[in-house]
């Protein structure tokens, strides 16, 4: 068989290589179009025209790069937040708030890991 490799060496070099090379953290990396704290993405439609004629096309959301105060940690978050959802953080009380009541599912790994942290700090706050 052309092309297959029979070198035990070159087995174990091409064994960890899936094809796309892969950065430390690139969850953090990537810059995709989705809202860190409601995870509102694009959404896919269609252009009509008036002869009914539908192409495709995406719908963004608004993203804006804003910094939210964190009240437990004393501090600023740079997140990348679409403005319905900074709407919404505003109406349930800011960011700590936001973070305790929404699931991890709609999360960013950033976001995951900055609800952690507050919880961890509250529980400090707590105790002492």
């Amino acid at each position: 068989m052309p092309g297959r490799l029979t070198n035990p060496a070159a087995l174990s070099i091409c064994a960890g290589f899936s094809g796309v090379p892969r950065t430390p953290f690139q969850e953090e990396i990537e810059m995709s179009r989705i809202c860190e704290l409601t995870g509102k993405g694009r959404q896919v439609g269609h252009n009509v025209s008036h002869a009914n004629n539908k192409t495709k096309r995406t719908f963004l959301p608004n993203l804006q790069n804003v910094s939210l105060i964190s009240d437990a940690l004393g501090r600023q978050v740079k997140l990348r937040v679409s403005t319905a959802g900074l709407r919404s953080v505003e109406h349930v009380g800011g960011l700590d708030n936001w973070l305790a009541k929404t699931s991890d599912d709609k999360l960013s790994l950033k976001a995951r890991r900055l609800k952690r942290e507050i919880a961890k700090k509250t529980a400090e706050t707590a105790a002492a």
